[in-house]
């Protein structure tokens, strides 16, 4: 097993493992389970993230509040997901994503997947979403919504949301970035 360490300007610190076994892989988890730590698995490339900073948590928070606020005036019937992680061992791949979202009913797998990035990673997380079938994928990086939709050969960048078609972007970014997360909130809902 080959071990790499990073440190970033965060603090956030990441190892990045190769050839790393699906056993080894749940051993780790169990073994990680209350530190926090985030691990992401690629046919035998396991990273793990660990602590998740401010800088990562806070907008995450925000965006999930600003979502399902959005969800609940238009009455869109939704089901949080957190960070329940997807993905088996067939697969050759695992991820749990920061927030992530079932419409209509529960699912196995969420309809919608959200990414924060704070730091560059070292695993293809679109791939991840690709084999398990997420439909779409959302990833948030200096303030700005990046919309991903799984087509027949992979994932496609595209300019607003397939499975919320109505909702303003640019509305959710604006108030992802206001500086207290409760004002943020309560001013996108007087929008609606």
């Amino acid at each position: 097993m080959i071990v790499t360490t990073s440190q970033t300007p965060l603090n956030k610190s990441r190892a990045l493992l190769s050839n790393v076994t699906w056993e080894t892989l749940e051993k780790l988890d169990a073994e990680l389970a209350e530190t926090g730590a985030h691990l992401t698995y690629l046919d035998g490339t396991l990273e793990i993230m660990a602590p998740l900073s401010d800088a990562h948590e806070e907008p995450k928070n925000t965006l999930g509040q600003l979502l399902e606020m959005y969800m609940r005036m238009k009455n869109i019937r939704f089901y949080g997901r957190g960070s329940t992680t997807i993905g088996i061992k067939q697969l050759g791949a695992r991820k749990e994503p920061d927030e992530s979202y079932c419409l209509g009913t529960r699912k196995s797998i969420p309809d919608l997947a959200i990414e924060v990035i704070v730091t560059s990673a070292g695993i293809d997380t679109l791939e991840i979403y690709r084999r398990v079938g997420v439909p779409e994928v959302w990833f948030w990086e200096d303030c700005v919504i990046s919309v991903y939709c799984l087509r027949s050969n992979g994932y496609e960048l595209v300019s607003k949301s397939e499975i919320l078609p109505e909702i303003d972007l640019r509305s959710i970014e604006f108030y992802s970035r206001m500086a207290d997360q409760y004002d943020a909130v309560n001013a996108f809902m007087k929008l609606m």
